[in-house]
């Protein structure tokens, strides 16, 4: 939200009040509290006029510092809030009559008790980032009597920032507007499914608005060197985040906001979708499935979209018994075939489902102010919204998942979520634009949780279209509604890479997009793509994404690819469970890793998979591709083959090729399966070592067992923290002979147990 008219004055019905000078600082063992006039006090009767601001610093974890901005303190408090983890930090607290500094681990907050106003972020002696005159504020709108609290951050020369959600427009933000307010408005807007109002820069900080409703970003819009943010609220609370490598930043990000939850090794299989309003029944489900086996493309996840339900009766939970008559055989019969099987729901219920009723008589559903239940037409007729701020709710909506899962259905895609009005009344009295965006969290962590309890711990995962701050702990999520084009394709990557920027570890697509049907040249394309991210969907909405529809090539393109990424099983868990430990995204925006490079700053057509492969998708029917390398001796991973940067490299590519670069330095573990996802990993597990400088020694973790590989002149060698006994490893090593600086090491390894070495 804009509050300027250009430098000098405010828009037309705008006022302004900003702290100008320091009254008093009060100091604990770890905070501070400010109080601040908004004029000048040169005498007595300046004592009288309002307003004066209170602000308290402080930490809830080290690198970590809070600022609280209050006007009225009288405000009734109401929720929702964010759930934020803190730990014990040492903090530090002095004061003179210069500055008074709050200090938590390697991040100082300096207030400088002289004019002009000003509080600085400083760590190692050097300014982060700085809020000066002006920048902090109290705004009303003196038209609709609005009153909005706004901060201004410096913003760096050469300072890009990141995040703020699943964005699809250029990843980076400055120069953007960003309203964070969830919206179902695809990928091809301003609007987004998941919004998070949390900004990384490459400058060594963060900052996480603890807001759960609307938040206002300015990024270098309205003030072209500051990142401006505003709430309308009496009260705002944001916290500044010292990396100092962005990595560090998003660790520390997640430490506070929470992790993300380790999915199943089986979701990182091959999901195949009815599509959305394609005919289905237990036929064509099979013909699909048959279809798949017999030209040996592996699947790993059969799902179901809305018609699974029966029509208007979204939702009920209930298989339409005209197409489904016994689900309980069909899923029965589809687990023999070693499938795992995912369903589609919804947070909402249509008037003509049974569980309408029901919800209305025991007060689960959202009502209005007059206590009538909130519905409206838009998606399915009469429909009204589960009320998750009630215990009670979410226990019955619960129960009705249970059944499900009782019947064999195994995950569940959790759609919507985002168009939550804000004329309304929740059960627990939380405000209506606080919930707007925080009810995903709610939904999602419902049907979370009820996997959790009955699949067991770390089978649990959701398919989820929305999201805010904190959701990242109920993976995984998915981009939305997609055109079959390759501009779709292309932003589709930008929201990915800001997601993964945001916090969150794990994310998909549709392959092939979602709205229309692609080519079939787009469709192989987008198969490379898809299944060198994190989770692989082909999904649909009027047309099926089964290869063969497409041509026979696709085929040979999706084996291609699936196989590729079974292989790479080792590798990719082992990133995964990264994700988990560290909050660090499995899909990397080459920022990410490259910080100080700044080539990698912009580029949003690539990325990185994990820590050591890099892939740069396709986005023409002809192949060609340009990509940046970052500095050093890269191979192709399919051919061997050497690049070296940091360069630019245009080349054509064929269908069942796309650029897949291995980093120097790195060791690659690459199963000995191709046909499933979830298999032991590390059992004849194949480490390819790239680029291995004389003296190098790296490990990797596969499972329960950390691989080292050690170079020494030109002899690469290897060894595992296993008992020998259990492995077929003469006194635990193998070596092999490096070939000019590249080793290929192959360990033939089984865990077949032994009575000796």
């Amino acid at each position: 939200m804009k509050f300027t008219d250009g430098y000098w004055l405010l828009r037309e019905g705008v006022t302004a009040a900003h702290p100008v000078e320091v009254l008093d600082v009060t100091a604990t063992d770890d905070a501070l509290e400010i109080h601040a006039p908004t004029q000048p006090i040169r005498h007595r009767g300046d004592l009288l006029k309002g307003p004066v601001v209170t602000i308290d610093a402080h930490t809830p974890m080290p690198d970590v510092i809070g600022v609280t901005f209050t006007h009225f303190e009288g405000e009734r408090p109401r929720g929702p809030r964010f759930e934020l983890h803190r730990s014990d930090t040492a903090s530090q607290v002095s004061y003179d009559d210069e500055y008074a500094t709050l200090t938590s681990g390697s991040l100082t907050l300096r207030l400088s008790r002289t004019s002009p106003w000003r509080l600085d972020f400083l760590s190692g002696g050097r300014v982060l980032t700085s809020s000066g005159p002006k920048g902090m504020g109290i705004m009303r709108d003196t038209a609709t009597g609005a009153h909005y609290l706004r901060e201004q951050l410096r913003l760096g020369v050469g300072t890009s920032v990141y995040g703020l959600g699943e964005r699809f427009g250029p990843l980076v933000k400055n120069g953007q507007v960003v309203d964070v307010w969830n919206a179902d408005g695809g990928t091809a807007t301003e609007q987004a499914y998941k919004n998070t109002p949390f900004y990384l820069t490459d400058a060594g900080y963060g900052v996480f608005v603890d807001h759960p409703g609307k938040v206002s970003f300015e990024v270098g819009s309205e003030a072209v060197s500051r990142v401006q943010f505003s709430v309308e609220s009496q009260q705002l609370t944001y916290y500044v985040i010292h990396g100092p490598s962005p990595r560090d930043i998003l660790r520390k990000y997640t430490a506070l906001t929470g992790r993300p939850a380790l999915p199943p090794a089986w979701s990182f299989g091959l999901w195949l979708s009815t599509s959305f309003t394609t005919s289905y029944d237990e036929k064509t489900v099979t013909s699909f499935i048959e279809g798949m086996r017999e030209r040996e493309l592996p699947l790993s996840v059969f799902h179901f979209d809305c018609f699974w339900m029966r029509e208007f009766n979204w939702c009920d939970f209930r298989w339409d018994p005209r197409v489904f008559p016994d689900p309980e055989g069909m899923l029965s019969r589809l687990h023999e075939r070693g499938l795992r099987v995912s369903v589609w729901i919804n947070p909402y219920i249509a008037q003509r489902s049974p569980l309408f009723a029901e919800g209305r008589e025991l007060g689960h559903l959202l009502r209005r102010p007059d206590g009538s239940v909130w519905q409206w037409d838009l998606w399915q007729p009469g429909m009204a919204l589960v009320d998750f701020t009630s215990a009670a709710a979410r226990d019955w909506y619960a129960a009705k998942l249970a059944a499900v899962l009782d019947q064999g259905v195994d995950c569940f895609k959790t759609d919507f979520g985002e168009r939550v009005p804000v004329d309304v009344a929740w059960s627990d009295g939380s405000d209506p634009e606080r919930m707007h965006n925080y009810y995903t969290h709610l939904y999602n962590r419902t049907v979370f949780d009820v996997l959790r309890k009955h699949r067991g711990e770390g089978e649990a995962v959701v398919f989820a279209r929305s999201a805010t701050a904190g959701s990242q702990q109920f993976p995984v999520h998915w981009g939305g509604d997609c055109e079959a084009t390759y501009e779709s394709m292309a932003e589709s990557l930008r929201g990915g890479l800001s997601l993964g920027l945001s916090g969150f570890g794990y994310w998909s697509h549709d392959i092939g997009g979602f709205e229309g049907t692609p080519t079939p040249a787009l469709f192989k394309r987008w198969l490379a793509f898809g299944l060198l991210s994190s989770h692989s969907r082909l999904h649909g909405s009027s047309s099926y994404r089964v290869p063969w529809l497409f041509d026979e090539e696709s085929v040979d393109v999706l084996r291609h690819f699936t196989r590729l990424k079974l292989s790479l099983m080792p590798y990719l868990y082992g990133v995964a469970r990264t994700a988990a430990a560290e909050g660090v995204p499995m899909m990397r925006a080459m920022v990410l890793e490259f910080p100080d490079d700044p080539g990698c700053a912009h580029l949003e057509r690539q990325y990185m998979l994990g820590p050591d492969l890099l892939v740069a998708p396709v986005f023409s029917d002809e192949g060609e591709v340009s990509y940046y390398v970052p500095e050093g001796d890269w191979t192709c991973f399919p051919t061997g083959a050497t690049v070296t940067g940091p360069r630019w490299v245009r080349e054509r590519h064929g269908f069942l090729s796309v650029p897949l670069l291995v980093r120097p330095g790195a060791v690659v573990p690459v199963g000995a399966v191709t046909d499933r996802p979830d298999y032991d990993h590390a059992d004849g597990v194949t480490l390819r070592a790239y680029g291995l400088k004389h003296g190098a020694r790296v490990t990797v973790p596969i499972g329960d067992v950390t691989f080292t590989v050690e170079r020494e002149g030109d002899t690469l060698r290897a060894s595992c923290d296993t008992p020998t006994a259990e492995w077929g490893l003469a006194a635990g090593e193998r070596t092999a002979r490096a070939a000019a600086g590249t080793g290929f090491l192959s360990l033939e390894l089984d865990r077949t147990p032994r009575s000796g070495p």
